[in-house]
């Protein structure tokens, strides 16, 4: 479907995320138009009135949902707000495209997908890890049957880290949508479910790796910031590893362990895009997106004499960041549940892993979907 119209786009909030990973994709995907910025509380050097004079600003939400020139909201907000601050988009006829993690619970994902349907309206949630140049790789070798039947999966975001963050992410509960399982795990577990769909059941712990502590309750052992997780998928035998760490002293950190029938590929270091965009790279920038080869993967594979060799795995060329807000124009456009890059509804399902993961970490479990 083509059309040569363009959507106005409000972005809410105007912190990191809005600045470095929505107004620079937006502002390049032809059929969007950044039309307006709400910020609350603008200061010298930060303010959006000053970095882009010739748009509209609002301080308030009200006034913006009332705007009939807007069509698509994005929400760039702490996750706390996600839930309220999209319903009443919703509710006011508005595209909504939501920052990770989406929003606390599976319930009030499930809600939301509910009424956005009802009003015929797109919803979408901002994993755009899925267009990690690594992940993708990753893809391409499962889709190809290049390391055969997998018998093991691992996924890490591991970092030293041994200060806890200072930004409002160190101040929310996990109730809240805060914390590494939802921030980092949010985006691993998105990247699980993409492969392989939901587990059958799921063992977990929490852990506060910088005070020493396991995390059964949260409310009285406060907020974890580790994950170790073990997915299970009893129609293949397979078990996903999820991990998350903020005290691995580690030269390269591990990203992906994939283990086959017929070979195995490691791989280290995260994608580049994030750190390229936090130093002051352009999205138009020649050569975003594209990893050194220093960093490619390493592929071991049986050959026809039954030993295994090693060869250096190129990552596959990047589509970027560029290719989901370039899909969810599409979608915006053609209004199809089928061309959304990440439905709501898909979002409510890792939202139920993650809270298997919080139940099992209670419980000392294992929990059955």
């Amino acid at each position: 479907m083509s059309s040569e119209r363009q959507f106005n786009v409000a972005i809410i909030g105007y912190g990191l995320s809005a600045k470095t990973f929505h107004i620079p994709f937006l502002n390049q995907t032809p059929s969007l138009k950044l039309h307006s910025i709400l910020q609350r509380s603008p200061t010298p050097g930060n303010s959006a009135r000053e970095d882009y004079p010739s748009v509209t600003h609002y301080t308030d939400l009200t006034p913006l949902l009332s705007d009939s020139a807007v069509d698509i909201v994005v929400l760039c907000t702490p996750p706390q707000t996600h839930f309220p601050f999209a319903r009443a988009a919703l509710e006011a006829g508005k595209h909504v495209l939501v920052e990770k993690p989406f929003v606390p619970s599976s319930a009030e994902a499930e809600a939301l997908t509910a009424l956005a349907a009802s009003r015929g309206r797109v919803l979408c949630v901002y994993q755009n890890r899925r267009w990690d140049a690594d992940f993708l790789t990753v893809r391409r070798l499962l889709a190809e049957g290049t390391l055969g039947r997998v018998v093991e999966f691992e996924t890490h975001f591991d970092r030293y880290r041994p200060d806890p963050p200072q930004s409002w992410k160190g101040g929310l509960t996990m109730a809240q949508g805060g914390g590494a399982l939802f921030d980092l795990g949010s985006h691993l577990l998105d990247q699980v479910f993409v492969l392989f769909g939901m587990p059958t059941s799921v063992w977990a712990r929490l852990v506060r790796q910088r005070q020493g502590r396991l995390v059964g309750t949260p409310e009285t052992d406060g907020e974890p910031d580790s994950v170790t997780a073990v997915l299970s998928y009893a129609n293949t035998g397979m078990l996903v590893h999820v991990r998350i760490g903020v005290l691995s002293a580690e030269t390269r950190q591990l990203r992906f362990w994939v283990r086959g029938s017929k070979g195995s590929y490691h791989k280290t270091g995260l994608d580049p895009q994030e750190d390229w965009l936090r130093g002051g790279g352009k999205v138009t920038d020649a050569g975003f997106g594209r990893e050194d080869e220093a960093h490619y993967g390493k592929l071991c594979l049986l050959a026809e004499n039954g030993k295994v060799e090693e060869r250096i795995c190129p990552t596959v060329e990047p589509e970027t960041y560029l290719k989901f807000y370039s899909l969810f124009a599409k979608a915006v456009e053609s209004g199809k549940e089928e061309d959304v890059p990440v439905p709501a509804s898909q979002a409510a399902k890792v939202l139920r892993i993650i809270e298997a993961i919080i139940e099992s970490s209670k419980s000392g479990r294992e929990v059955t979907f």
